[in-house]
């Protein structure tokens, strides 16, 4: 009886040093590659969230000149009063000719390239 006890707790084992040190390095390549991959996509998100607010900018100017605004004279503040736009856009600006759309300087889209 004392034979088959010792001979049960010798066939059952753990896993060794080297074993669980494998899975360790394994885990933190594959959360390595999660995390590059996770911020490539949040900077595809960012770079299309700069080109929108650009493109909702440049419509509303267009619009603004297509409802008969004097030529060089669009603003932010006109295209908020005439309920083209919602708000103020804190990333773009409208230029001095009163057409271009350029990123704000320090702004979250600052390297965005604009028309």
């Amino acid at each position: 009886m004392e034979n088959e006890i010792v001979e049960t707790q010798k066939t059952e084992r753990g896993f060794t040093l080297v074993e669980l040190l494998i899975v360790i390095v394994i885990l933190g390549i594959l959360a390595t590659v999660t995390v590059f991959a996770v911020r490539g996509i949040a900077d595809k998100g960012q770079d299309s969230a700069c080109a929108a607010d650009a493109k909702v900018l440049e419509v509303a100017v267009e619009t603004y000149y297509a409802n008969g605004g004097a030529a060089g004279t669009a603003t932010e503040a006109l295209l908020v009063s005439g309920e083209l736009l919602r708000g103020e856009s804190s990333t773009y600006d409208i230029g001095s000719d009163g057409i271009s759309v350029t990123a704000t300087a320090g702004g979250a889209c600052a390297g965005a390239v604009t028309t």
